[in-house]
């Protein structure tokens, strides 16, 4: 008992100490110490190799990556200053004793380069990553195709390609995505379904991005029809298309003046996704004011109210709250692939088989009649 007594007559003197020691360290440090950021290490790189202080720059690059902070972008921004400081940089990321880190390095490096356009430079050292063993993968060569692609520049794309493979890399879907969005971007179906039959023959398959492309292709070709067969394909291939995909279609149907049958392609998809639903009749509402379609558009806005859809501010001045109730009105047009059931479309037809290959696909597209869609 007394050994209690005095255990709690300490007790009593040491809550006090307790208790401002805690206010102590809980009190705001009115010196806190910097949390290191990738930013914060990309703008010391960067300090550093302006001076071509490289041995700071090496020290730098170990650490960030000791501290969980990895290489982005800019972290290599100062070559855009001065490409003469390229042979020094690549000397010292060559002398990285971690392989982790001078591989980043220098796949940084690639990308940065190749957003500065310089796509032989960044070529050069991605091949001599692979020569070297620094860690080359597919993933060094994508920002170099990517620039290529974007650019229009295909033999040159094909040519990194080419690059991949004598680096004992086979060539990815992203990679041949990359080439296949170029093609369709112009509407060049021909080269599309050549890049479809290497895909095959590489035993490369499709994933989203690739039928978006495809889609894409399809409404530059003004063959809106097959667009709606390849989104027919991907709900029964179960693929969830891209917010782009459906915007590739709705885009294509309203420049064709259908206005009635774009609001029906939206309907087919609602309600199975709020985000999906905002971006589509977004979508829809938003190019239809710019085309002044705006009672078209108000109506648009209108089943947005309804439905719950958030409304942007491009469309706060066409808030149904501003004008009389008025439904979309026009001469029914059918479009291959669309049909109504009381008052809701679906997609419909004979299965657009692709008869188990991406070849028999694109030979389907070559074929396929454009329908002509009479008012």
């Amino acid at each position: 008992m007394l050994a209690l007594r005095r255990l709690a007559k300490n007790s009593q003197n040491v809550a006090p100490f307790i208790f401002a020691t805690a206010r102590h360290f809980s009190s705001p440090n009115p010196n806190p110490i910097p949390v290191p950021s990738s930013a914060s290490y990309d703008d010391l790189i960067n300090a550093a190799g302006r001076k071509r202080d490289f041995a700071t720059v090496r020290h730098l690059l170990a650490k960030r990556i000791t501290d969980g902070c990895y290489n982005t972008s800019k972290t290599f921004k100062f070559i855009a200053a001065d490409f003469s400081a390229l042979d020094d940089l690549l000397q010292n990321l060559a002398a990285l004793s971690n392989w982790f880190t001078r591989k980043h390095a220098h796949d940084a490096l690639v990308a940065q380069l190749a957003k500065l356009n310089r796509t032989r430079e960044a070529l050069s050292v991605a091949e001599t990553m692979a020569k070297k063993k620094y860690g080359a993968t597919h993933v060094t060569f994508h920002p170099i195709i990517n620039v290529l692609a974007r650019k229009k520049d295909i033999p040159a794309a094909w040519h990194v390609v080419e690059v991949m493979r004598e680096c004992e890399l086979q060539p990815d879907l992203t990679a041949f995505n990359y080439i296949l969005t170029a093609h369709c971007f112009l509407g060049d179906i021909t080269s599309a379904a050549d890049v479809l039959v290497k895909m095959e023959e590489e035993g490369v398959g499709a994933d989203a991005r690739t039928y978006d492309a495809l889609v894409l292709c399809a409404c530059r070709a003004e063959k809106v029809e097959v667009a709606v067969g390849l989104m027919r394909r991907m709900m029964e291939d179960g693929v969830a298309a891209l917010y782009s995909t459906h915007a590739h279609i709705i885009k294509e149907i309203i420049c064709r003046g259908y206005i009635a049958q774009a609001v029906e392609f939206v309907r087919i998809f609602a309600g199975t996704e709020v985000k999906l639903d905002e971006e589509n009749f977004g979508f829809l509402a938003r190019h239809l004011k710019n085309m002044k379609r705006v009672s078209e558009a108000k109506s648009v806005v209108e089943e947005m109210e309804k439905r719950g859809l958030p409304i942007g501010k491009e469309l706060m001045d066409l808030s149904p709250c501003k004008m009389t109730r008025r439904w979309l009105v026009g001469k029914e047009v059918q479009i291959p692939g669309l049909r109504t059931f009381g008052g809701h479309t679906s997609l419909q037809g004979k299965s657009w088989s692709l008869k188990n290959t991406l070849r028999k696909m694109c030979c389907a597209i070559l074929s396929f009649p454009l329908v002509a869609l009479v008012v």
